[in-house]
């Protein structure tokens, strides 16, 4: 690119062939009002940058501050079910109303905390049994044969090819009562009766290790596959036992794949719906369901909106903190 092409919108329009575009962009407060619009004026690298920031702000910036001001209104019987943010008096006084006891609801009721730490519970320990299973087939996918890898990935990506929904219905008819796992253990007089697994914690960490797998494999294998294999080769050279050299090499140069998959893993496991709803019992208590029925059964939108704004205030916490890992582990 030409030197031209790096001067400011006003100094380009000044070398105009136009006379007269040159005698006006000449005028010292035009021009500076020019240079200072042309930083914000799209080129071809601001379009590029342009698209996921539209994106951003329609899908999420403004569905954020919509949730946002129907947090902090007022629970009344009408149609949508929440008072307006501000109301105009007869006297011409505009009046805005905020009603923060919704977020204070949340502190004062236990149900809406313990749902909470149930969900950190259950993602995290989700995320972690994703974690001790992915990583050796992340490894051994790294170490395949180059032939083999396309196809390993394509088993990893194959789950994707079907419907989340019917996947976790398919789940529902293996751990049932009269399901195949219980009658194959039955037939093979393993057990005397059905194993209860549907309906508990156990059914919803199946659901959602099963689910989420191949986010936290993905990553791995990404981290695992462009690792310089002549470290390990050089270690073994100077007497490092393979357990060692895997602890002191292989886990601290695949440590950013762990984060990203633990994130991929921890932050949607976090507000799940659909596999609590199907797999798990009463007493699986998290706080996408808890958002659900607040929003669709009770009808209160304003408690609803101030808990979808208190766990996105929490993945973004975790999110911060995931960054932040992230670089310093690049980093070292």
């Amino acid at each position: 690119m030409s030197r031209v092409g790096y001067l400011p919108l006003g100094d380009r329009l000044a070398m105009s062939a136009e006379p007269l575009v040159r005698t006006l962009v000449n005028i010292p407060p035009i021009r500076l009002l020019l240079n200072f619009l042309g930083r914000f004026a799209p080129g071809g690298r601001g379009l590029v940058i342009l698209v996921p920031y539209a994106w951003l702000a329609f899908f999420f910036l403004i569905p954020f501050v919509i949730v946002l001001k129907i947090s902090v209104a007022d629970q009344i019987i009408a149609q949508p079910p929440y008072s307006a943010l501000y109301e105009i008096t007869e006297k011409g006084y505009l009046m805005i109303k905020l009603n923060l006891s919704n977020y204070k609801f949340l502190l004062d009721d236990a149900l809406y905390w313990k749902a909470y730490l149930n969900s950190v519970k259950i993602a995290f320990f989700s995320a972690l049994m994703c974690l001790i299973i992915g990583y050796p087939m992340a490894y051994g996918m790294a170490r395949a044969q180059p032939a083999w890898r396309n196809v390993l990935l394509m088993l990893v990506v194959l789950p994707f090819w079907t419907s989340f929904l019917l996947r976790v219905y398919a789940w529902i008819g293996l751990l049932n009562n009269n399901g195949i796992i219980n009658n194959i253990l039955l037939g093979l007089g393993l057990i005397d009766r059905p194993i209860v697994m549907m309906k508990t914690d156990f059914a919803v960490y199946v659901g959602i290790v099963y689910s989420y797998l191949p986010f936290m494999i993905l990553p791995l294998y990404t981290a695992l596959e462009k690792m310089d294999m002549t470290l390990l080769e050089a270690a073994a050279d100077l007497g490092c036992r393979p357990f060692k050299a895997f602890v002191t090499i292989t886990v601290p140069l695949s440590l950013p794949g762990i984060i990203a998959g633990f994130s991929l893993v921890f932050i949607p496991a976090l507000g799940e719906f659909v596999i609590p709803d199907l797999l798990g019992g009463t007493d699986t208590l998290m706080i996408g369901h808890v958002l659900w029925d607040e929003f669709f059964s009770n009808r209160a939108w304003p408690v609803a909106s101030a808990v979808a704004i208190a766990m996105l205030s929490l993945v973004l916490v975790i999110m911060f903190v995931q960054n932040r890992l992230q670089r310093r582990a690049e980093a070292a």
